[in-house]
């Protein structure tokens, strides 16, 4: 059965208008995918109440329910509510459900939005649709930001809800609808597991359900290869009201789970009891990261004097001030592509992107003094080595100039929008280049994108070890991307 779905699902994805799933944020889930998320969920018996909250054309209650007659779960019987709003999968998650058909499995299909749905069932609204407590729910939520004023961040916020996509809006419902003890797994972008804007989202997950597992693809691009999704994804699975204890992560590059390794590890390493943002990281290797019980690494910027901003200058912004080359009353502007692991290069001659920013009234608020900085890409490539790629900025590679312009794709570390001084900023550039600092930056983060926010929360060592890590770069002569050792910590 699991091959005729996924034989439908590869003809929908190849025939489906891109602007639609993107419209819907829906990528149905592959049938290998959907047979290991279905295999997390540990041996049970009873009576099951499955939610299965946009369910396309049925693959992922279809690798439960086959899990189901396979003997491994010992239900009595299955009652499952599959939501999906995409009308035109109707048919097909129909016919995939019939198939199961019988006098110990019934199956409701709501063609209506699950949200909605969901958040009138909690306040009890007076035409709301009754759900139960679900002993069992298997997701693969759509991916799509949530605007501020929209009917979906209102309803969500009636039941205690605040989140800015769907997929963790679904997933916070599917912890509200579970019964005590009931069992979640979900496939979902790696996003909420930092930064301030899914911040609510995993205070109300943690606060209400213990996480189980997770898996992480070691490949960006292949949970969903076949609709080009380069979404970081991650399986989680939750228990409702449970004692939270050790995590099984496990990984493997794709979704063919050739390459599966599993280890445990203490919670203490999955969320850090001292952290208020309640990063979620996630470790890949049964040891203690190097950087994570590190007494030296343990300062925030602001204890050192040192601060880091988006470089302010957006181009197109000011598009009338760019020029080609330096000339007369210009100062450098500073691109990703003007930094190498060999050091800077400036100007580029023949470069796409502009080498120089007239100065004058009208730019000299986005221009920095010329001084010693770092600077910290804000984007990688999709399978690139690092994700952290910081770069030293030394003034005379810029021929001295006065002031310098930082594009808005970069990061930059500063001291109250003046240069760093020379050891320091060494030291930050080294620090950062260290691949111990680039794979913990892995456990939390899962974009291509590095934020002055992620940077700003980060630790780091002391200012004074931070420059003698400096000054002895500095003997070295040059900075490379692959320096691994950090002297003095």
């Amino acid at each position: 059965m699991l091959s005729e779905v996924e034989q439908v699902r590869l003809r929908l994805s190849q025939n489906t208008d891109a602007n639609k799933k993107s419209q819907l944020g829906q990528f149905l889930t592959p049938a290998a995918t959907a047979a290991f998320m279905a295999s997390l969920f540990p041996p049970a018996d009873g009576h099951c109440r499955l939610l299965d909250a946009g369910a396309g054309i049925g693959s992922l209650a279809a690798a439960f329910l086959e899990r189901w007659r396979s003997g491994v779960l010992r239900f009595e019987g299955v009652e499952l509510d599959a939501f999906e709003i995409d009308d035109s999968l109707h048919s097909q998650l129909a016919h995939t459900l019939a198939r199961y058909r019988g006098d110990d499995f019934s199956a409701t299909l709501h063609g209506d939005d699950f949200i909605h749905a969901a958040t009138e069932a909690i306040t009890g609204g007076l035409f709301a649709t009754s759900l139960p407590q679900y002993s069992h729910i298997i997701l693969n939520p759509p991916y799509k930001k949530i605007g501020n004023d929209s009917p979906h961040r209102l309803a969500l916020r009636r039941v205690g809800i605040e989140t800015v996509n769907l997929y963790s809006a679904f997933v916070a419902l599917a912890v509200a609808q579970a019964a005590p003890a009931g069992q979640i797994v979900a496939i979902i972008p790696r996003s909420f597991c930092n930064g301030p804007y899914y911040r609510p989202f995993r205070e109300f997950m943690l606060a209400r359900a213990a996480i189980r597992h997770m898996h992480l693809f070691e490949s960006r691009s292949k949970a969903f290869k076949d609709d080009a999704v380069l979404q970081e994804n991650i399986i989680i699975r939750l228990e409702r009201g449970g004692e939270q204890g050790p995590v099984t992560v496990s990984t493997s590059t794709d979704d063919t789970f050739a390459d599966l390794a599993s280890h445990e590890h203490p919670f203490a390493r999955i969320v850090f009891a001292d952290d208020p943002e309640r990063f979620i990281h996630v470790p890949t290797a049964p040891e203690a990261h190097v950087v994570e019980p590190f007494p030296a690494v343990r300062y925030a910027l602001a204890e050192l004097g040192v601060e880091v901003s988006t470089g302010p200058v957006v181009d197109f912004r000011l598009k009338e001030h760019l020029r080609a080359m330096p000339g007369p009353g210009t100062v450098p502007l500073l691109y990703p592509g003007h930094f190498a692991t060999s050091g800077s290069t400036w100007p580029i001659d023949g470069m796409k992107k502009p080498n120089a920013i007239q100065r004058n009234s009208d730019t000299e608020k986005w221009l920095y003094p010329n001084g010693f900085y770092c600077v910290v890409r804000r984007f990688s490539s999709k399978e690139e080595s690092r994700r952290i790629v910081a770069s030293l900025v030394d003034p005379g590679a810029f021929d001295n100039a006065p002031a310098l312009g930082f594009e808005n794709h970069l990061n930059v570390f500063h001291a109250g929008r003046r240069g760093l001084p020379p050891a320091l900023a060494h030291g930050l550039a080294v620090f950062l280049s260290t691949t111990a600092v680039d794979e913990a930056f892995r456990r939390f983060s899962g974009h291509t994108q590095v934020n002055a926010t992620d940077l700003r929360r980060m630790k780091y060592p002391s200012r004074e070890v931070l420059t003698q890590l400096g000054e002895w770069a500095m003997q070295q002569g040059s900075l490379t991307q692959g320096m691994e050792t950090c002297q003095g910590l």
